[in-house]
């Protein structure tokens, strides 16, 4: 190796690297899905909340019509909104609509996955497997990477700019 091989070698070693840096994109159809991540629940939480972005590249919608987690009894597709000073969160019974060449963020305090009736705990460091339904790209699996308790984005990030939340003390 050369001098300047070896340098370079060594200065990538030095370099700070976020982990969600090495999540890999998942594409499915016209579909890229970046950054899926959950945070940590303190013991005897029994929802949590998974977060990602989809990015339609295609010339039609598609529309996110399910999840599921073998973590969870029950997973839904959230939307929380603050009105008038009050916090609401429903489910999105019809699904959400990524329309062609947007981006749709799942942060905390918008669209979010819920996961209800937690089997365990989510534990930084995990991997969570989910599984993501839509109209037309079909079953995509993605693999929510878990940060700790209060993260705003994955790898510690600042992520969305939208008023965090957290479902622990919540009962459903």
């Amino acid at each position: 190796m050369t001098f300047f091989g070896r340098s370079l070698l060594a200065l990538a070693l030095l370099l700070p690297v976020s982990p969600g840096a090495f999540a890999a994109d998942v594409k499915a159809g016209d579909l890229v899905i970046v950054q899926p991540w959950s945070r940590a629940t303190p013991g005897g939480a029994k929802t949590g909340a998974g977060y990602l972005t989809i990015e339609n590249k295609g010339a039609a919608p598609d529309r996110l019509v399910a999840v599921s987690a073998e973590i969870a009894g029950r997973a839904e597709i959230h939307e929380m909104a603050v009105t008038n000073g009050v916090m609401t969160m429903r489910p999105l019974d019809k699904g959400l609509v990524i329309d062609p060449g947007k981006t749709v963020a799942l942060a905390p305090g918008g669209y979010h996955l819920m996961l209800m009736d937690l089997k365990s705990p989510l534990k930084q460091g995990d991997k969570l497997p989910v599984t993501l339904e839509f109209e037309k790209a079909g079953k995509v699996a993605v693999t929510l990477e878990v940060q700790p308790v209060g993260a705003k984005g994955p790898g510690g990030e600042g992520g969305s700019m939208m008023k965090q939340h957290d479902h622990s003390g919540m009962k459903m």
